[in-house]
């Protein structure tokens, strides 16, 4: 497990209260490195849903990751082979998202020279 405590305004990382392990946590800074985790905001996250836990994913963790100005936030469906992309705007919201299938490629925002083909992350599913 890797835990990402997001703090909330000018919390120190004994007194913040928000811990989530996201499924895939991208570091940029890696001064926040702490033991099996990270204090501070990431430069992206990317959550797996499951039935169980795409209200989290979309709500509770979706408005503290906004808030917290995590810079690109990816809900991946497996069940439905689909991908929304979330990338923060200067406004300091999300905005509405791009939605990807698996015949897709995404280029990251955080990373314009990388491109993830959404063919070979949905290969597996359903067969």
């Amino acid at each position: 497990p890797f835990d990402l405590r997001l703090p909330e305004t000018n919390e120190k990382d004994e007194e913040t209260t928000f811990v989530v392990q996201p499924d895939l946590t991208i570091v940029c800074n890696k001064e926040g490195l702490i033991g099996t985790g990270y204090f501070g905001t990431p430069s992206m996250i990317i959550e797996i849903t499951s039935p169980s836990s795409s209200k989290m994913d979309r709500l509770y963790k979706f408005n503290k990751y906004e808030k917290a100005g995590v810079r690109e936030y990816w809900i991946v469906e497996p069940e439905v082979k689909i991908v929304s992309v979330f990338v923060l705007q200067p406004n300091g919201s999300y905005g509405r998202p791009d939605v990807y299938s698996e015949e897709d490629q995404i280029t990251l925002s955080i990373f314009p020279h990388l491109t993830i083909d959404l063919r070979s992350v949905f290969e597996d599913i359903g067969s």
